[in-house]
Parts: C-alpha cells; structure tokens; sequence
C-alpha cells in the first residue's frame, strides 16, 4: 500500500471551540492529526467520518474534494422570499 501524505491542497481553517488559533492545514496528513488533537469529543460520526476520510486521501481511496466536504459543513441556503 503507497501513502500519500504530501499531496497539497488549497489550505484549509480548522477551527476548533477550545483552541485558541485556528489551524491551517495543506495535506490529508496535516487534515488528520489535527483532527485526532484538537477535535473536542474523539467519538461520535462526525469525527469518525473526518479522520476516515483523511486516510481514504493518503491512500489514494478519496479524492481531495471528498476530504473539504467531509470537515467543512455546507450551510444549508436561506429560505429565499417570494
């Protein structure tokens, strides 16, 4: 098995309630040990999904726009008025 943990991105901001600074990550790798230390409960779907999701990219199973989807949540759009 090949792992890719070096295949940059455009950067993305993790924020995290109990951080201070907000972390920028460039790699699946980078995505996923800031997950695994700053995500505030490590149980639970969400996080599950995210740390898997990182391991998908650096093993070629996922593509980078899956891993963006995955740890930066879509707003719903706005009821629009008619």
């Amino acid at each position: 098995m090949q792992w890719d943990t070096s295949r940059h991105f455009e950067p993305i901001v993790l924020v995290f309630p109990q951080d201070i600074s907000p972390k920028t990550v460039r790699t699946a790798r980078d995505a996923a040990d800031a997950l695994i230390r700053h995500w505030p409960h490590d149980d639970g779907e969400a996080f599950c999904c995210a740390v898997k999701i990182c391991l998908d990219v650096m093993i070629g199973r996922s593509a980078l726009w899956e891993l963006r989807c995955c740890v930066l949540p879509v707003k719903p759009a706005s009821p629009r008025s008619p």
